[in-house]
C-alpha cells in the first residue's frame, strides 16, 4: 500500500490506498441482521410492533396516533387519526386561532413550547419585540464567517455560525437556565437571518448578484423570511400566511424524533447551546429525516416526465407501482411522503396545510399540479396499503411542504434550512427541559459481538 504523498488537489481524492482500506474494513465489521433478533435489539429505537421505546418524558409536545387497548390475545394496536399536541393544545387550533384574529401564529406556538401557556396579548408582544431585538448578527459576521468559505450546503454553513457565535458570547459555557434561556432566543432570532445569508452567498458563488436585507422589528418571522429573500422584498399575505403555518407545524414533533433526540442526548453531556443545536442541526440534514420533502419534490418532477397525462390514473397507477418494484425513480422501492414511522392513519399536520396548499395552488394557477399530486397521493396510499397489508397509512407533511416551498419562490437548497428555522423553537425548549428535568447523562447499552483474540506479534502476522 503506497499513501499519497503529493497533497496538492488531493485533499478530496479517493485513492487506491483508500480503497484498500475500505476493503479491509469490509472483512472485518459486517454483523449478521439475524443477530440483532437474537440480543432482542431495538433498532432505530423502535419495538417490533412500531411503537418507540420509552427513553423520557416531556411536558413539551405529543404525538398521538392509535389507541392501545388490552384483550385475551395481549395488547391490540389500532390506528387513529393523528394528533399533535404543544403543551397539551392541539397544534391545528394554533392555526385557526390565529387565522381568525388575523395574526401570525408561529411566534405564539414558540412562546407556548418555551414556556407551557399561551401568552397573554402583552405577553406576545414583549416576546416579538424581544426576537426582533436579537434578529442581527454581530458586526461583518456576513463578511467574516458567511463569506469565508463558499456554501456548498447550506445547513453547513449554518450549523458552521452557529458554532462561531459561540466566540462572540461572553458566556457560552454558562448552562443556568436563564443563560440558556438568552441564548436560545438570540439563536431563534439569527436561524432565519443565518439561513438567508448563507443562500445569498451561495447564490454570489454560483455567479448571481449578492443582495442582502436587513430584517424589519416589526415584522414576524415568516414575514422577514420572504422579504430577506426576495431582491424585491414583496410577498402577497395568503405567501406569508401559509409559510407561517409551516412554521408552526414543523415546530415540535414529540422528544423521539430524531433530531430532538439527538439535542437531548447531547445537552444530557453538559456541553453548551451552540453544540447542541449544531449537534441536532447534523441530523436534521439527513434526508431520513429533515430532507424528506427534497426527494418528495425530486420524485414528483421524475413522474411529471414519465406520465404525460396527469389526470391518467392508470398511467399514475402503473408508473407508481415501477417505483414501488424498485424500477423506477431512484429504485428505492419507495414513495416519499408516503407513511410515517408514529403516525398511523392521518399526519394531523398534512391535513392541517392541505387547505392552505389548495389555496396558495388556485392563486399560483397551479390547479392542474395540484391534481397530479392529489392523484399520487390516493393512487399511491392504496398501493401502499395493498401490499403491506395495512387498513390505513397516513400522508406525510413532506408529501406537501416541498411543493407549497415551490409555489412560493423557495429554491430547494433552502428546504430543510427552513425546518430549521422552525424546529429550533421545539429544540430550544426541549433543551432547557433536559437540563432541568433529566439529570443523567444519557448512555444506551451496545452488545459487542466480536470474537475475544490473543495479541500477535508484529513478526507473526
Amino acid at each position: 500500500m503506497i499513501w499519497k504523498e503529493n497533497r496538492e488537489n488531493a485533499y478530496c481524492e479517493i485513492t487506491p490506498a483508500i480503497m484498500a482500506l475500505k476493503e479491509q474494513w469490509e472483512k472485518k465489521n459486517y454483523i449478521d441482521p439475524k443477530l440483532y433478533k437474537e440480543y432482542n435489539v431495538k433498532r432505530g429505537l423502535r419495538d417490533e410492533d412500531g411503537r418507540g421505546v420509552l427513553t423520557g418524558l416531556t411536558r413539551v409536545a405529543e404525538i398521538q396516533s392509535y389507541h392501545v387497548t388490552e384483550g385475551m390475545s395481549g395488547e391490540k394496536i389500532t390506528p387513529t387519526d393523528g394528533v399533535l399536541y404543544y403543551r397539551g393544545i392541539d397544534c391545528r387550533n394554533l392555526v385557526t386561532g390565529s387565522a381568525g384574529r388575523g395574526r401570525f401564529a408561529f411566534e405564539e406556538a414558540a412562546y407556548l413550547l418555551l414556556f407551557g401557556e399561551l401568552p397573554t396579548e402583552e405577553q406576545l408582544r414583549d416576546f416579538c419585540v424581544q426576537l426582533a431585538s436579537y434578529r442581527t448578527l454581530p458586526t461583518n459576521f456576513f463578511r467574516d464567517v458567511i463569506m469565508k468559505a463558499p456554501p456548498k450546503d447550506l445547513m453547513n454553513t449554518m450549523q458552521r455560525g452557529i458554532l462561531t457565535l459561540f466566540c462572540y458570547d461572553d458566556k457560552p459555557n454558562d448552562i443556568s437556565l436563564e443563560n440558556v434561556l438568552r441564548q436560545c432566543l438570540q439563536l431563534m432570532s439569527n436561524m432565519p437571518v443565518l439561513a438567508i445569508y448563507a443562500y445569498q452567498a451561495y447564490r454570489y458563488s454560483q455567479g448571481e448578484s449578492l443582495f442582502i436585507h436587513v430584517p424589519q422589528p416589526e415584522l414576524s418571522t415568516a414575514e422577514n423570511f420572504l422579504r430577506m429573500l426576495r431582491e424585491d422584498r414583496s410577498y402577497t399575505e395568503l405567501e406569508a400566511r401559509t409559510l407561517d403555518v409551516a412554521l408552526v407545524l414543523h415546530a415540535d414533533n414529540g422528544g423521539g424524533n430524531n433530531s430532538t433526540f439527538t439535542n437531548h442526548v447531547v445537552t444530557s453531556s453538559g456541553t453548551d447551546t451552540y453544540s447542541a443545536i449544531a449537534a441536532a442541526m447534523s441530523s436534521l440534514k439527513g434526508p431520513r429525516h429533515g430532507g424528506a420533502n427534497s426527494k418528495v419534490m425530486a420524485m414528483m418532477d421524475d413522474i411529471k416526465t414519465h406520465v404525460k397525462d396527469w389526470q391518467d390514473e392508470n398511467a399514475i397507477r402503473t408508473y407508481l407501482t415501477s417505483i414501488l418494484d424498485g424500477k423506477a425513480f431512484d429504485n428505492s422501492g419507495l414513495i416519499y411522503g408516503l407513511g410515517h414511522a408514529v403516525y398511523t392513519k392521518t399526519d394531523p399536520r398534512c391535513e392541517v396545510f392541505r387547505d392552505y396548499v389548495h389555496h396558495l395552488a388556485a392563486e399560483k394557477g397551479l390547479d392542474r399540479e395540484m391534481d397530479l399530486y392529489t392523484n399520487v397521493e390516493k393512487i399511491g396510499k392504496a398501493l401502499l396499503m395493498e401490499r403491506r397489508h395495512k387498513d390505513a397509512l397516513s400522508t406525510n407533511i413532506d408529501f406537501y411542504s416541498g411543493f407549497v416551498y415551490e409555489m412560493l419562490g423557495l429554491p430547494m437548497e433552502l428546504y430543510t434550512p427552513l425546518f430549521a428555522v422552525a424546529r429550533i423553537s421545539g429544540w430550544s425548549a426541549h433543551r432547557m427541559e433536559e437540563l432541568t428535568a433529566g439529570g443523567k447523562l444519557i448512555r444506551p447499552r451496545y452488545e459487542c459481538v466480536e470474537e475475544h483474540r490473543s495479541y500477535i506479534p508484529m513478526k507473526n502476522r
